[in-house]
């Protein structure tokens, strides 16, 4: 990189910015007014699936990068300190969850008893496999495309609006809009400090990308209209066994 070029925080914003149209597309869609209490209801324990797994990860996370810290890895010291940091800021955040979807009128067995969809299996275990098999460092562009893509400041409001529901059961929404900007920022910051060769950068980017595009696929899920129940045995079935 050139003095005075563009670091790998901005490099990384552009490449998101080329192809997240798709995923803005499908957060419109999943948000619109009509019939959005049953979507909203689904979208919480959807997203109680992804964060609950959000401080697992990086919780190991953490432990491979003081493994590579003995090793003199460069990246170990600062990468470490802001995964202490970022856990202490997104623990409790699955108990949130929990307590909007009862107050949204569901309970929180809808969460815990399913199995999470492959979509959701695709965008958290991807970073399970390159946290232990490649480096840890890759969980930054996850860690991006989350944080960068959470609800808007308005959404709250339109929510309460269109569903009737009342501000307890709102509070993952409300919390993340204020919450998730200063997060990108400390990310990004955090890119730019990081001794990063060509090869590590690209890992974050692949990273990221692998996210953005689960991440669309499950707003994608969520937008449909909810399917009734087919009868034992009726209609088609995957070879399989399971859908996306």
């Amino acid at each position: 990189m050139s003095a005075g070029g563009p670091g790998s925080s901005a490099r990384l914003r552009v490449a998101l910015r080329l192809l997240d149209g798709e995923l803005l597309r499908a957060m419109g869609h999943m948000w619109r007014a009509d019939d959005l209490l049953p979507r909203y209801r689904r979208y919480l324990c959807a997203m109680h699936a992804v964060v609950r797994a959000s401080v697992p990860l990086m919780l190991r996370a953490l432990e491979r990068t003081r493994q590579l810290e003995g090793r003199g890895d460069p990246l170990a010291g600062p990468l470490a300190a802001y995964l202490c940091e970022h856990i202490r800021e997104e623990e409790g955040h699955d108990v949130w969850l929990l307590e909007d979807i009862r107050a949204a009128g569901s309970l929180p067995g809808d969460a815990l008893g399913p199995m999470p969809s492959p979509v959701v299996a695709s965008l958290a275990g991807s970073q399970y496999y390159w946290i232990e098999h490649h480096h840890p460092v890759s969980l930054l562009g996850y860690i991006a495309v989350l944080e960068g893509y959470a609800p808007a400041p308005g959404l709250t409001s339109r929510i309460a609006r269109s569903t009737g529901l009342p501000d307890t059961a709102l509070r993952t929404v409300r919390e993340h809009a204020a919450l998730d900007t200063g997060h990108l920022d400390e990310l990004y910051a955090l890119l730019d400090r990081l001794p990063l060769t060509r090869g590590q950068e690209s890992d974050v980017t692949v990273s990221a990308m692998h996210s953005l595009d689960a991440l669309t696929r499950l707003f994608v899920r969520l937008g449909r209209p909810a399917a009734a129940p087919l009868p034992r045995g009726a209609g088609p079935s995957s070879p399989t066994g399971v859908t996306s």
